[in-house]
């Protein structure tokens, strides 16, 4: 007999695999040419995900301890910082023709989702498993993924509204 995928590599690597053969597709064709950004609306998904955050801190919080105040802090610093370089290396540019912003994802942003959402799989997979080790719970993990999450999509949304501001202010005609 012969074993399939998911005996060989394990139902985590398996779903990480066929994750990536989705998702690295889908992200290629969604960024090879540039799109409209509107940055009146650069909040909004970045306001969805920090009220999920929100809800989800409310929700279960874990018990408030060294641990877990660290871990929390430590999660949303890394997703900011993360979230700020992933901001800078899209490229945002205004098009002369017809003064309108245009996004791009840098093939560098690209790569950086990539390996970001294969990490994730990794670190959730041994969270979960030595969480009992690490004193964690599984409410102080997913307190500290949600942190993580809107730290970064708030941080990438507000760098490039910062430099989507400077472009239209370089050019004052451009507003429409």
């Amino acid at each position: 007999m012969t074993a399939s995928l998911s005996d060989t590599l394990g139902p985590q690597a398996t779903s990480l695999i066929i994750g990536l053969a989705v998702a690295v597709p889908v992200l290629i064709l969604r960024n090879s040419r540039p799109r409209r950004l509107r940055i009146e609306w650069l909040w909004v998904r970045p306001g969805i995900f920090a009220g999920i955050a929100l809800l989800v801190l409310l929700g279960s919080p874990p018990p408030l301890t060294a641990i877990s105040v660290a871990l929390s802090l430590a999660s949303l610093a890394l997703g900011c910082g993360l979230g700020w370089w992933r901001g800078k290396m899209m490229r945002i540019e205004l098009d002369p023709q017809t003064k309108l912003l245009t996004l791009r994802a840098s093939p560098a942003a690209l790569v950086f989702i990539v390996v970001l959402m294969g990490l994730r799989f990794g670190a959730r997979d041994i969270a979960l498993r030595d969480a009992g080790a690490l004193s964690l719970s599984l409410a102080m993990i997913t307190d500290a993924l949600a942190l993580f999450t809107a730290g970064m999509l708030v941080t990438q949304c507000a760098e490039m509204w910062i430099r989507a501001r400077r472009l239209l202010d370089a050019a004052p005609e451009a507003l429409t």
